[in-house]
């Protein structure tokens, strides 16, 4: 099985990527509870964002997701619907601006090959929820791998400093697993590379 606390890899510095489109609708709650849950970022996002952090829901439905935002305990740029949604297959949920830092890291994580081991990682970085339970039971759809995929590389052409994608895993080891030991890491890594 994987080790979450070791998922990372980086985006190639020399990347031609031209912005592509994503797939992605705005969930009017999640968005209209951003203002609660998130914070500027404190420097223009073009330059800021650096990273990009892949999370797992451990629950099972986008609703519950949002909830976190509405009780405003933290927030997060995406959602990547599961696959009983009916959204699934079809779109991901815009759920905060990308201008916005998105509190979806606690302030004290680093990681030393992240940003030179800086803390206060959301106003550098965009976050992804994927609806996933994280139980070993509930398997990542396809679709989630590619939608999550899409994301990366629609965020790697949009913005030239991103450089590392990681799990929340890699930067909160002792308090976070997700994606989990089944998010298929390597494989994910290729669908973006590639």
């Amino acid at each position: 099985m994987a080790d979450p606390t070791e998922f990372q890899f980086d985006l190639p510095p020399d990347r031609h990527w031209a912005p592509m489109p994503l797939a992605e609708r705005i969930h009017k709650t999640a968005w209209a509870a951003a203002d609660g849950c998130a914070s500027l970022r404190g420097a223009e996002t073009r330059e800021a964002v650096r990273v990009i952090v892949i999370h797992a829901t451990a629950g099972a439905t986008t609703d519950g997701a949002v909830s976190v935002m509405e009780e405003a305990r933290a927030s997060f740029h995406w959602i990547v619907p599961g696959k009983d949604e009916p959204t699934h297959g079809v779109h991901v949920w815009a759920t905060c601006p990308e201008r916005l830092a998105a509190w979806h890291v606690r302030r004290s994580c680093a990681h030393p090959d992240i940003c030179g081991g800086a803390n206060n990682l959301n106003r550098a970085s965009l976050g992804i929820e994927i609806v996933n339970r994280q139980d070993g039971e509930n398997p990542f759809s396809s679709w989630q791998l590619e939608a999550t995929a899409d994301i990366v590389r629609y965020a790697a052409g949009k913005y030239p400093n991103l450089t590392h994608v990681v799990s929340h895993a890699r930067l909160d080891p002792t308090r976070r697993t997700d994606p989990g030991p089944n998010f298929p890491w390597a494989e994910f890594k290729a669908m973006v590379l590639d």
